[in-house]
């Protein structure tokens, strides 16, 4: 009865409410009005629009998208980079302001459990993004702090507003201190075109995925047909990172 309740109430909620309408736009030009064309083409858009919004269809892309690399059993480098998300400048955290978002958090963590397996070097990199966002290394800095990393053993790159950009920069001081194995830790749906990004700079690195978004065996329920503005979420991500993908491997950007 919860699950039937859940597939009921996402017909009610953005955004299955206005699949609802614009099927019934479609029928009522197709019954109405015999615009039997413009009824199909509003009725084929609507379906691939709630394609979109399903779980099946997110588990199915976001999935392809997140299997790009798998963590090393074993992971080697002799320097952690991790690389920023997101960060609010204002928000209150446990030992001053300014937290990261979910995605950069998750990742932190995860460079956190791979410092005190390798006990090599960290670095940040993430600049602000925008003018009422933080500033992404520092406030990772301060939280790698906090959790009993010496400050000796993190380096910041603060300029970067965008994945390109965190490649480029982070190269410099990579070649700067003389790192040549670097362990790159970011989200899984991430790491595909982060890895391309770093190649097209000359720096090959160790993928270390994390932050995964959907299981990687995935089992079939049909509350995964009911329209969620997560799955959306998840599928526009999926989409944004296969364009972007593209546009640096074509345009080295």
């Amino acid at each position: 009865m919860v699950y039937l309740l859940k597939f009921g109430a996402s017909w009610v909620l953005p955004p299955g409410i206005f699949l609802v309408v614009f099927f019934a736009i479609a029928w009522y030009a197709w019954r109405k009005r015999g615009e039997k064309k413009l009824a199909a083409v509003i009725a084929g858009v609507t379906f691939i629009f709630y394609l979109l919004c399903t779980g099946l269809v997110a588990d199915w892309l976001m999935g392809s998208l997140e299997s790009a690399y798998e963590p090393p059993k074993e992971p080697k480098g002799d320097v952690i980079i991790m690389l920023g998300g997101g960060a609010m400048p204002d928000s209150p955290d446990v030992d001053g302001t300014g937290s990261l978002c979910s995605s950069p958090a998750n990742r932190l963590l995860a460079t956190v459990r791979l410092y005190r397996m390798l006990q090599v070097p960290i670095l940040l990199s993430g600049g602000q993004v925008y003018s009422d966002s933080g500033a992404e290394a520092e406030i990772a800095r301060r939280v790698l702090v906090s959790l009993g990393v010496p400050e000796k053993d993190i380096l910041v790159e603060t300029k970067s507003v965008n994945t390109t950009q965190n490649a480029r920069f982070s190269a410099e001081i990579l070649e700067e201190k003389g790192f040549h194995q670097p362990i790159l830790v970011t989200s899984a749906f991430h790491m595909k075109r982060a890895v391309l990004n770093f190649e097209t700079v000359g720096v090959p690195v160790v993928p270390y995925p994390t932050d995964y978004m959907v299981s990687h065996h995935p089992v079939f329920h049909y509350t995964k047909l009911r329209p969620q503005t997560e799955a959306l979420l998840d599928n526009v991500t999926v989409l944004q990172e296969t364009l972007r993908t593209l546009v640096t491997k074509y345009t080295g950007r």
